[in-house]
């Protein structure tokens, strides 16, 4: 039976990377980030209630949401981030679920690729929960490095998520991600040994056999 399988992990932990070698060896992702970007397309229902809520300034010259107004708006007033928040989830739900019952009706098992699976209490939509895990330091390091901030911005991003030692124990396999990409890599691999997803070839090449035949 193909398995839904939530990744996870915390900001700059790696987990893009992840989802991008597990694509590779033949899983299907669903990703969160993407389907939350659809939900407020131009010309979508979703940018409509957008512009209803948040007034025109929302949207943008070319008709598209205005990203940095939209945001600031709900840095300030958290109450509007609800708003925002009851307007895009249940599109941005809609939108994965179809993903996900066309993959799984194909016979792949599919990875349901959710920053803030935790964060949003989605842990008992999906089989089991895969974390990439790094240490909390690293990750600042790596945030500072990638976005050009301050350490100060990158603490509070970090944590205004579940600390990544919190979702560790609250996940059903970790893929440990403090060291190069090329252990990573391995890590990875070794995980889906142990739970049947690859096999070792005579070569000892691994063997992409997630899809039901």
């Amino acid at each position: 039976m193909p398995k839904v399988i939530g990744l996870t992990g915390g900001i700059a932990s790696g987990k893009s990377t992840v989802s991008e070698l597990l694509s590779a060896h033949g899983f299907k992702i669903v990703d969160a980030d993407i389907a939350s970007r659809q939900a407020v397309e131009k010309g979508t229902k979703g940018l409509e209630r957008v512009k209803e809520s948040f007034g025109e300034q929302a949207i943008d010259e070319n008709g598209e949401m205005n990203r940095a107004y939209v945001g600031e708006v709900v840095f300030n007033q958290p109450e509007k981030r609800l708003e925002l928040n009851e307007i895009v989830h249940p599109i941005v739900r809609e939108i994965m679920e179809k993903e996900k019952a066309q993959y799984l009706s194909e016979g792949y098992h599919v990875i349901m690729d959710i920053p803030l699976l935790f964060e949003n209490n989605l842990q008992d939509t999906v089989d089991e929960v895969w974390l990439v895990y790094t240490s909390e330091s690293i990750q600042i390091d790596r945030l500072m490095e990638r976005n050009n901030i301050s350490m100060e911005e990158a603490k509070a991003r970090v944590y205004s998520q579940i600390s990544i030692d919190k979702k560790r124990r609250m996940a059903d396999h970790e893929i440990d991600n403090r060291d190069t990409k090329l252990e990573l890599k391995q890590n990875l691999e070794n995980l889906l040994l142990e739970e049947g997803y690859i096999a070792v070839s005579y070569t000892h090449l691994t063997l992409p056999t997630n899809r039901e035949v």
